[in-house]
């Protein structure tokens, strides 16, 4: 049964049928009996759901709505707000997850029953889970009006297929990825290199838990009979969130603890008493209004009262606060709370005291915000009588690789970073000292540290490697350069003859030879069914950008949580940007096979009996094929893949074609390389004469 007061946008329209917003557009335009706006506004109406999937129905556009698809259109459209049907749909899910007789008892009964019946069950369950109703920030909210039932009913079904933890996980991340400016996250990768540097811990508090990633982390990456999980944010639908996520991911046979809380922590901490074995959070930064005024004798300050200007120091001490003797803090922190004048103080006392034990430079784009390297700041609450720690570990991982060195990325890939930092932590975290990695970690002595301004930035402290990696590795990449330029000078295509008039071809469309199957599109925002691309697990599974494809470099992204099943690029796949106006068309090949396409790329996959790759990539990259194309914004250029146009010829005419393309593609792969090659010789010596390692001679 459907759910007749869920709506839906154009933008779910589209993804309903698998097309652009474009088509939906036209649908609305030239044809009568498409559905009317019910709500909305008239420059973003919405629609019915079940009105739009009967007329998809109709007109041949829509076979059958996927599950999942479905479940996230009812939550999406929900009358309360997509963040109250998410809190209905995890306190099902945790029934269906916990007692799953119980759930199929009700199910079997009406919708009408099942409604009455329902907020009783779910109670109880919350009751088991979180404590009693005046005690846990997981309620059902009194919005006067019902859960949803068939959304409800519809997620049990997904969770069936997929599993509780998934299918929550699922409609977790789709929310957040429609909603991306109202949330702070912490990505997957930096979450779990947080955990790691915490290390195993029975009992767990993130202070400014947002969605849960950090607790999350904990919890997967050490599971402990009997863990106690505690987590608090200011906005009471976080919190919520959170407890429900944790406690999906958690068996209740297994004496785990889980409590959240709604509320203010530095003015009013929801867990004074607990001493925990690991406190993480990614706190806010630069709040002015952080509770300067009135926490001005609050015990938690040992360490020095925080200006104004710092709230983040503030978040530091509460950190400690709560920890048990000898337990371990991790938390993000911009690069100005290192090196602020204001806070030189409380730094000097934190490194006086031995609380402060790394500080870790992550590279820009890490974490939100991404235009900046933030740090992690690894503290330990001193234990009575404990000497304190004579040396603090700095970490520098922001250093980009010089150009030319590997597959031309500007950084190095998560995977390399976290190996770099645990490789430097754990034996300094064992040893109390490190043996210093020139450019990348360094045990510095706390006195060095003890001066007027008490500079923890670790690009400041660390001294670079040998430019471009010494003299011997610049006179090698001088040999590569002559190779490559050589290979350049020999790959320059030469001139065809003109033709003795410009070729008239019979024309067709992208969109048609979709239609037509000779061949598939797709976008890495929606997967729709039907046969196409194969789709998988991310876990491991490498991200091809619009970077990847603008620069002709490796796959550098990495899968974010709660995203759906990656479309997997396969060899001979054509890959095309959205954004730019088509200046490059890739071709995939067998290195690049496997990976996963990144948001804003089109992948078309064609009928190699119709098609060939590189004929098709050739012809539309041309300049006036991508400008009748494209559409212009005041500030972007947006290509519509399905407007591209490609002559109409035989397959041995194409294949002439595509060698052609091929070899040009060759050629300026040479000439990126030779690019490269170039910057990093030239930069490396600028390095190397100016720091004196290497001579004018």
């Amino acid at each position: 049964m459907q759910d007749n007061a869920t709506e839906v946008t154009a933008a779910g329209i589209a993804r309903l049928a698998g097309v652009g917003r474009a088509a939906v557009s036209n649908w609305r335009r030239r044809h009568p009996d498409f559905p009317k706006p019910v709500g909305g506004t008239e420059t973003s109406p919405s629609f019915a759901l079940t009105d739009v999937e009967n007329w998809l129905r109709e007109q041949g556009k829509l076979a059958e709505v996927p599950l999942r698809e479905r479940v996230w259109q009812q939550l999406a459209g929900h009358p309360a707000g997509p963040g109250v049907a998410l809190l209905h749909a995890g306190c099902a899910l945790l029934l269906v997850h916990d007692r799953p007789t119980d759930w199929l008892e009700l199910a079997a009964v009406s919708d009408e029953h099942l409604a009455r019946r329902l907020p009783a069950s779910l109670d109880d369950v919350l009751n088991r889970r979180f404590g009693p109703r005046d005690e846990r920030a997981v309620r059902l909210p009194d919005t006067g009006l019902p859960p949803s039932v068939p959304l409800l009913r519809g997620a049990a079904e997904l969770a069936a297929e997929l599993g509780a933890r998934q299918t929550y996980e699922f409609l977790l991340g789709r929310h957040l990825d429609a909603n991306p400016r109202q949330y702070t996250l912490t990505p997957p990768g930096p979450a779990q290199l947080m955990a790691a540097l915490a290390g195993p811990a029975r009992t767990v508090l993130d202070p400014a838990c947002g969605t849960g990633a950090l607790l999350r982390a904990v919890r997967d990456l050490a599971p402990e009979p009997d863990q106690r999980l505690y987590g608090q944010d200011s906005a009471p639908d976080l919190a919520a969130l959170t407890a429900l996520r944790l406690a999906l991911g958690t068996p209740a046979a297994d004496g785990a603890t889980v409590r959240t809380a709604a509320g203010d922590t530095l003015r009013a901490d929801a867990f004074p008493d607990v001493r925990a074995d690991a406190v993480l959070a990614h706190p806010p930064f630069n709040e002015r209004n952080w509770g300067h005024d009135e926490l001005a004798y609050d015990a938690r300050w040992e360490y020095g009262f925080p200006a104004r200007t710092e709230s983040e120091l503030a978040w530091i001490q509460h950190a400690l606060a709560r920890l048990r003797d000898g337990g371990t803090a991790v938390l993000l922190m911009p690069p100005a709370a290192a090196s602020r004048r204001s806070g030189r103080r409380i730094r000097a006392d934190l490194l006086r005291r031995g609380a402060l034990r790394a500080v870790i430079a992550l590279p820009a784009g890490s974490v939100p915000p991404n235009n900046i390297p933030l740090h992690l700041w690894v503290l330990r609450r001193p234990g009575a009588g404990a000497p304190p720690a004579p040396e603090l570990l700095l970490v520098e991982t922001t250093g980009g690789r010089p150009a030319g060195s590997g597959d031309g990325r500007d950084r190095l890939p998560w995977e390399q970073v976290q190996q770099a930092v645990l490789d430097a932590w754990r034996p300094f975290d064992r040893d109390g000292t490190l043996e210093e990695l020139p450019g990348v970690a360094r045990s510095v002595p706390v006195i060095e540290l003890l001066d007027d301004e008490v500079d923890l930035a670790p690009a400041r402290r660390l001294p670079p490697p040998a430019a471009g990696g010494g003299a011997e590795e610049l006179a090698a990449v001088r040999t590569r350069l002559g190779d490559t330029l050589r290979l350049t000078a020999d790959r320059a295509p030469d001139t065809p003859p003109a033709a003795q008039s410009p070729a008239r071809w019979p024309q067709t469309t992208v969109g048609e030879l979709a239609r037509a199957g000779a061949l598939v599109l797709r976008t890495a925002t929606a997967v729709p069914a039907g046969p196409g691309p194969a789709t998988g697990g991310s876990a491991g599974v490498p991200v091809l950008t619009d970077h990847d494809v603008l620069a002709g470099t490796a796959p550098s992204g990495s899968p974010q949580s709660g995203d759906e099943e990656p479309v997997l690029v396969e060899a001979g796949d054509v890959v095309v940007p959205m954004a730019g106006g088509g200046a490059v068309v890739r071709v995939v090949d067998e290195a690049t096979a496997g990976a996963a396409l990144g948001r804003g790329l089109t992948l078309l996959r064609p009928d190699r009996t119709a098609l060939d790759p590189w004929f098709l990539a050739g012809f539309l990259r041309g300049t006036a094929n991508n400008r009748q194309a494209s559409s212009f914004a005041s500030t972007a250029t947006r290509l519509d893949v399905r407007r591209l146009q490609l002559p109409r010829l035989p397959l041995a005419d194409q294949r002439r074609y595509g060698e052609r393309f091929r070899a040009l593609a060759g050629f300026e792969d040479a000439l990126r390389q030779a690019a490269r090659l170039g910057e990093q010789l030239v930069q490396g010596l600028h390095d190397g004469l100016t720091d004196g390692t290497l001579g004018p001679e």
